[in-house]
């Protein structure tokens, strides 16, 4: 779906993508209605006000409750896993998991554990980043390079 005024049927368990600049999107999971607002469930860094948590990690992170267009007008659904790996059930499996989830304390990790692993493990029980592992075919050269010749 595209992202221009699109704003797309969302069933509970979606995987929502915000994207926030050419390399990368924020991940939630849509959650559903609550008094007729809709509502996702995301990981979020609650350390500082900053964007980009310091070299990419963040002690103080939490699943939270917010209404779908205060992460940003412009969102697509991405069940990017479908093809591979079945969606959990929302009412007896992922809605339990996020309930579980909220107000806990959680480390963000850009590499390890940031929005769309947290959104993937919520609806498949698996953790998996495709915006990480594209980067990484791109760091991963520059890096060997550099190991090679013991710079790094």
């Amino acid at each position: 779906m595209g992202l221009k005024n699109s704003h797309p049927k969302l069933f509970p368990g979606d995987i929502v993508e915000y994207p926030r600049n050419k390399y990368f999107s924020h991940f939630a999971v849509y959650y559903g209605e609550k008094d007729g607002v809709p509502y996702v469930a995301h990981l979020t860094c609650r350390d500082s006000d900053s964007k980009l948590p310091l070299f990419g990690r963040a002690l103080r992170s939490e699943v939270k409750l917010d209404p779908l267009e205060l992460l940003g007008e412009k969102y697509k659904v991405n069940n990017m896993l479908d093809s591979t790996h079945p969606a959990r059930d929302f009412h007896g499996v992922v809605k339990q998991a996020i309930d579980d989830m909220m107000g806990r304390e959680v480390t963000f990790d850009i590499l390890f554990h940031n929005s769309e692993h947290q959104a993937t493990l919520f609806r498949y029980g698996v953790k998996k980043s495709e915006q990480i592992e594209k980067v990484y075919k791109h760091i991963m050269p520059a890096w060997k390079k550099l190991f090679e010749k013991k710079k790094l």
